[in-house]
């Protein structure tokens, strides 16, 4: 009953009172890792659009940039192939004097033969080990000459012994067979060269010529793996990381052979990263175009390897010459170590500047080629003892005798272009005789000092042109007296009246006419008024300002009488003058006035060269030649200049005149010269002077030189000396040191000497007192006999001669 009463609870009182059992939660993907998934899922759809928008793009970009990169890379193998296949290098032109002679008999003393050796650049060696040395000993010199190229042959290497006596050679022998040599012509000294635009200098070198130390050398210091990489060596931008690191400084660079040739042969010192890449790329088609023997070879004449002057010192080849004067195939190992020491830094390891660093930079050459096995340590010994002998510096100059070369260069303009002289590597032969050269330059110094102590004589220049009086060679040239100077060649370019120097074409002229005048025709010398042009009239006077009435003709080109020189000149006709001397080589046009015959006539040193050239020749036209050849850089003759003469004037009027020239040295305006040289040697020249002393000349010639001075200002104001006291002194001085034949002049057959009275100008004997023997052309002497032929005393001696 009690459990009746209690009341029942409803389902829904049940459940209300006992809590629910809770429910399993549904597995759903959370909110944000939906959105990312979305966003995912988006971002790859925009990504696959945009590929699929941007995909050929792309590939045509990237194909652009295969395109250009390759294009790049042809550009810069045509350049590699372009310059490597053609001429690599332009080589300049080298300009020598004339060899010099040596024979028993030759005019030169020990000294003189020193000063050439020194400027050939041979060096002192008591040993005589190499080419270019020599030893002296007890007055006596031993010498080991080079071989050398000339035009007509190779002269061989000589080991020859020269004694001296006090002025001259007196023997000379084969120091290997003793035998007595005839003559030994010794390689020429270099007077300049032409030089390309950037200045470089090289002998090229074949790397089967060099010595096999020098490669071995080269690739143990700078590219052990040369004939190993493909143009870049990893390995040893590996090791000289390495070494750098170890020795905390930058001890060993990591380019390689080919990339050092790369930057010096194609590109600019710029250091940039664009270089860099280039100098790479260029290393590898390098060497996929060329063989390893040509690449090693370019650059051994490529290199740097010092300085001269202005000039760059590139190659092994002229590097040997530069610092040991030795051909490079002749360096002993020592000198070769030193060579290659240059390579790291020509001028911190400079031999001459720093010689201890370069010793030791040597040395470390040559230990590395011992550690290559390259060479045994008997060698290294022995070399590393071994000094390295660097010869004193001596400059090179580009031209050591401006003026003489500028003449060389515009004659070979005539048949060559500025680029071949500049680039070929030609060996041009001239003319020049340094001695000549440089005694011409010490009278000029000397005597125009001397001078210029007159205070009328201030500020003086002046020119001269010397030649070998058989040939027409120019042996020696100065363009003013500074023998450096560059600037205005007066000897060329300068165009002043001459003077009394057109007197002998003159009295020439009037020769080729025996009818007419003799050397005893007599000849007014009294005033005379002559028509000039424009109607004007045209009075000369003597340069004393009188009259010496009627004398020979001889005697009026003797003492330079103007008045008689007008006469015989209009009489003659100013036509047939300006004929003779075109026929005597002046080319210049000429105005045909009166005052011609007395030197208005303008023209440069050279241009009376060679007209006194002709007159000299005995009436031979001679071309004054500067050139005797030139050869190819292979030694091949591209060109030679012969001795070449035809005859222009009469031989027998040419005789008369220049036996009246040696008169003139003699009795007359050069008279003076006898107070400086022997009275034994025969000369012949004549004076000029122009008018208010503006102008001095001298023109003259022994048996042996020729030469032509003119002394004045450049501003044309008197220089207050005649021919006589200026030009004629520097003639002077300069054939007391070069001259040492006489003129001997050759008679032609047209010609006959026969004695003379001068008093009478009638014919004499040898027995009559105080005659003279004239040379006449046959036919025209005197037929008249002089009064003291006919002298009892006379008749006399003739009978017993004739007896």
């Amino acid at each position: 009953m009690a459990d009746a009463k209690k009341p029942r609870k409803s389902a829904k009182t049940s459940n209300r009172a006992k809590p629910a059992k809770k429910a399993a939660p549904v597995k759903r993907k959370p909110r944000a890792k939906a959105k990312a998934t979305v966003k995912a899922n988006q971002k790859s759809s925009l990504l696959k659009r945009i590929w699929v928008l941007a995909k050929f793009p792309l590939l045509k970009f990237f194909a652009a940039l295969v395109f250009v990169f390759a294009c790049y890379l042809g550009y810069l193998d045509y350049t590699v192939r372009k310059q490597f296949e053609g001429k690599r290098w332009s080589i300049p032109a080298r300009v020598y004097a004339s060899p010099v002679e040596l024979y028993a008999g030759v005019r030169m003393n020990t000294q003189a033969l020193l000063v050439l050796l020194k400027k050939l650049h041979y060096r002192s060696d008591s040993k005589l080990s190499s080419p270019a040395t020599y030893a002296i000993k007890s007055g006596v010199i031993g010498l080991k000459t080079r071989e050398f190229v000339f035009w007509d042959k190779t002269q061989q290497e000589q080991h020859i012994r020269i004694e001296f006596s006090k002025t001259e050679i007196r023997s000379i022998k084969d120091m290997q067979t003793g035998k007595e040599l005839s003559i030994v012509r010794l390689d020429p000294v270099q007077i300049g060269s032409f030089y390309p635009a950037q200045k470089e200098d090289r002998i090229l070198v074949q790397l089967d010529e060099v010595p096999a130390s020098l490669v071995q050398g080269l690739l143990a210091t700078e590219d052990r793996d040369f004939y190993q990489h493909i143009g870049i060596s990893f390995k040893g931008i590996a090791r000289a990381m390495w070494v750098n690191l170890r020795q905390g400084r930058m001890a060993q660079g990591g380019s390689t052979i080919t990339q050092q040739l790369v930057k010096n042969f194609y590109l600019t010192p710029e250091r940039s990263l664009k270089r860099k890449i280039n100098e790479a790329l260029m290393a590898l088609i390098l060497e996929a175009r060329f063989s390893k023997d040509d690449i090693l070879e370019a650059y051994l004449n490529e290199v740097y390897l010092g300085q001269d002057g202005a000039h760059a010192i590139h190659g092994f080849g002229l590097a040997s010459e530069f610092y040991f004067s030795m051909p490079l195939n002749k360096l002993p190992l020592e000198k070769v170590a030193g060579l290659i020491a240059l390579v790291r830094g020509p001028t911190y390891y400079d031999l001459r500047r720093h010689p201890e660093r370069a010793l030791k930079r040597r040395n470390l050459v040559l230990e590395e080629m011992f550690a290559q096995g390259d060479i045994d340590a008997e060698q290294l010994k022995q070399a590393e003892q071994t000094s390295l002998n660097i010869v004193p510096f001596a400059h090179r100059p580009a031209n050591r005798y401006p003026a003489f070369i500028e003449l060389v260069k515009g004659q070979l303009r005539q048949q060559y272009d500025d680029v071949d002289l500049t680039s070929e590597g030609l060996s041009i032969f001239t003319t020049l005789d340094t001695k000549v050269q440089d005694a011409l330059e010490v009278s000029i110094k000397q005597q125009l000092t001397k001078i210029e102590r007159r205070k009328r004589s201030q500020n003086l220049e002046t020119a001269a042109v010397v030649t070998r009086k058989e040939s027409g060679e120019i042996v020696a040239l100065a363009g003013g007296r500074d023998s450096q100077g560059v600037g205005f060649n007066r000897a060329l370019n300068a165009i002043r009246p001459i003077g009394s120097l057109i007197k002998p074409i003159v009295y020439l002229t009037a020769l080729e006419y025996p009818d007419k005048y003799t050397l005893m025709t007599p000849v007014s010398d009294r005033k005379i008024k002559v028509k000039a042009e424009k109607g004007k009239t045209w009075q000369p006077s003597n340069y004393d300002h009188k009259e010496h009435g009627d004398v020979a003709f001889n005697t009026a080109l003797v003492h330079s009488y103007n008045l008689a020189t007008v006469r015989i000149g209009m009489d003659i006709g100013v036509g047939r003058i300006a004929k003779t001397l075109r026929d005597s080589g002046v080319s210049r046009p000429v105005n045909l006035f009166p005052s011609m015959l007395l030197g208005a006539l303008p023209l440069s040193p050279f241009e009376v060269t060679q007209m006194y050239q002709t007159l000299a020749g005995d009436g031979f036209a001679m071309p004054l030649r500067s050139i005797n050849a030139v050869l190819a850089m292979d030694g091949s003759v591209l060109q030679r200049y012969p001795y070449a003469l035809r005859q222009t004037l009469d031989p027998a009027a040419t005789y008369l005149t220049n036996w009246t020239l040696q008169k003139v040295m003699r009795e007359g305006t050069g008279r003076s010269v006898y107070q400086t040289l022997p009275k034994s040697m025969s000369m012949a020249g004549k004076t000029g002077t122009s008018n208010s002393l503006k102008d001095s000349w001298f023109a003259g010639y022994t048996g042996d030189y020729l030469a032509v001075f003119w002394v004045g200002r450049d501003d044309n104001k008197p220089a207050g000396v005649t021919g006589a006291s200026g030009a004629l002194r520097l003639w002077t001085a300069l054939m007391k040191q070069v001259a040492t034949q006489s003129v001997l002049l050759s008679m032609p057959d047209s010609v006959t000497r026969v004695w003379i009275d001068p008093v009478t100008g009638l014919k004499a004997n040898e027995l009559c007192a105080d005659v003279v023997a004239y040379p006449f052309v046959r036919g025209s002497e005197p037929s008249e006999n002089a009064p003291c032929v006919g002298t009892p005393v006379n008749k006399i001696k003739t009978w017993f001669n004739d007896l």
